[in-house]
């Protein structure tokens, strides 16, 4: 690893495009290509999951397209762990089953440290089984719920959740957990023979070479809760093989996507967690106005889908009624549409592949009398430099996907505590990225993740503390 304390060796390190000119310089490699070149190789079969330029091959959870599984007559009933339940996704899961009690059933939780909201969790739904990571916590959970009549089974941190993951009742489970912390209870849930209601983007960005082998040999199938990814998910489905040409991500754009790039340097923390259509976490919500989400998604849906990182573009769709497109062989264009509502995806996943009927009340029918204009443009690279870190990343396979997020979601939360400017989030990313190449892994246990994921976070958080954003353009 080249030596990070020398002030040459620290400012070509943060350099914002410097991953990018490396991977090119090495392999030739460009972010977009003509649709000549693309529709050539995907009839050569070329979205088979190759992970960037590591040659390792890791097969995808989709492989473009979805086999649909024979339905028995009458509807299913399935039981299920949630992985995150006091969060976003764990909130919203919660609202369907509440919904949905003839057709599903919750068996266990497992929750960071908000015990109020956990408590009252366990009072309404009364599972067999629940995990506080906090262990700290552990007593006012346990008074919280002493009026509970039957008592579930209390775990506490990391061992806990892996337990409510693998619970023997349970059907499936839904990965809310943000961050690699979700990783191991993924893993376990896929060793028991699991399904995977995929909210976890760590699973697949930071795990894929990892865990898409292990679920291909248990059997298991991983859904996406994204709504992008659910969207494509759908539009795949009865696909002839080969079918898929293109992928298509839709992005909204984020809280800045109208602001000049010259007034990004205004921003503050408060401003990056206001988004404009959809309803989400502050981490989440920071990474869709940087469109590192769009990223994130980019590596996911290669992952998902086998498709080449050359087949799979970002346009900005500020209304998010279009939620992802996929185009076939012949041109065509499929997509999925719907109102900005996270619970759609996460209740497709817990369905599929059957279609669970909703009330017009809490699930509003799309009215186009009501969205009277969907409208598109190309992503400015210059406002989301994130774009080409993350096709960089991608293209480099192996860890550097897993340092990438890693190093983000630290970045991400260093701004969101006032202690970096909002134009250093990716620089400093970058920076990480390349004081990794040399220890690149290509074919990782999931030991080497965890352990990259942490030396990502250590190495952004003690970096913030000097990083200066001029030394980026140096």
């Amino acid at each position: 690893m080249k030596n990070l304390h020398s002030k040459s060796s620290v400012q070509d390190s943060l350099k914002p495009q410097s991953l990018t000119q490396h991977l090119r310089q090495c392999s030739g490699a460009c972010t977009r290509r003509s649709r000549v070149v693309r529709h050539c190789r995907a009839q050569q079969g070329n979205g088979n999951g190759t992970n960037g330029s590591s040659g390792h091959t890791v097969p995808s959870a989709w492989p473009g397209r979805v086999v649909i599984p024979e339905q028995t007559s009458g509807k299913s009933y399935k039981r299920f762990s949630i992985l995150g339940s006091t969060g976003s996704i764990g909130t919203q899961t919660l609202d369907i089953i509440r919904e949905h009690k003839d057709r599903f059933e919750l068996v266990a939780l497992a929750a960071g440290g908000n015990v109020k909201l956990l408590a009252e969790q366990v009072r309404e739904f009364q599972p067999k089984m629940v995990a506080i990571r906090d262990a700290s916590k552990l007593e006012e959970l346990k008074e919280g719920i002493k009026d509970v009549p039957t008592q579930p089974d209390i775990l506490v941190g990391d061992e806990g959740a892996i337990e409510v993951a693998r619970h023997s009742e349970v059907d499936a489970v839904v990965t809310g957990i943000v961050g690699c912390a979700g990783l191991q209870p993924t893993v376990a849930a896929i060793k028991a023979k699991k399904d995977i209601c995929l909210a976890n983007k760590e699973t697949l960005i930071a795990g894929g070479p990892y865990v898409l082998p292990l679920a291909k040999e248990y059997g298991v199938n991983i859904l996406p809760a994204d709504s992008e990814h659910s969207a494509i998910f759908q539009c795949i489905q009865g696909l002839p093989e080969g079918g898929l040409r293109r992928i298509i991500l839709t992005a909204s754009g984020g809280a800045f996507r109208d602001w000049p790039v010259e007034k990004l340097k205004e921003v503050k923390a408060a401003d990056a967690i206001k988004h404009p259509n959809w309803s989400m976490g502050p981490k989440i919500t920071c990474d869709s106005a940087t469109l590192m989400n769009k990223g994130l998604e980019v590596i996911e849906a290669h992952y998902l889908y086998g498709a080449s990182y050359d087949d799979i573009e970002i346009v900005i769709h500020p209304q998010s009624i279009i939620h992802s497109m996929v185009e076939t062989q012949d041109s065509s264009i499929l997509a999925q549409l719907g109102w900005p509502d996270m619970r759609l995806p996460i209740l497709y996943t817990m369905s599929w592949p059957e279609r669970v009927p909703c009330s017009e009340q809490t699930w509003p029918r799309l009215d186009f009398r009501k969205c009277s204009e969907l409208t598109f443009k190309e992503p400015d690279h210059a406002k989301y430099p994130s774009m080409k870190l993350a096709y960089a990343a991608g293209r480099a396979g192996g860890t550097m996907t897993a340092v990438m997020s890693a190093a983000n979601e630290k970045a991400v939360e260093v701004f969101l505590r006032e202690e970096i400017e909002y134009l250093d989030i990716v620089p400093l990313v970058s920076a990480c990225c390349d004081a990794h190449k040399n220890e690149l892994t290509a074919r990782p246990t999931i030991d080497d993740i965890v352990s990259f994921d942490q030396w990502a976070r250590d190495w952004t958080q003690e970096h913030a503390k000097t990083f200066k954003r001029s030394m980026a353009a140096v």
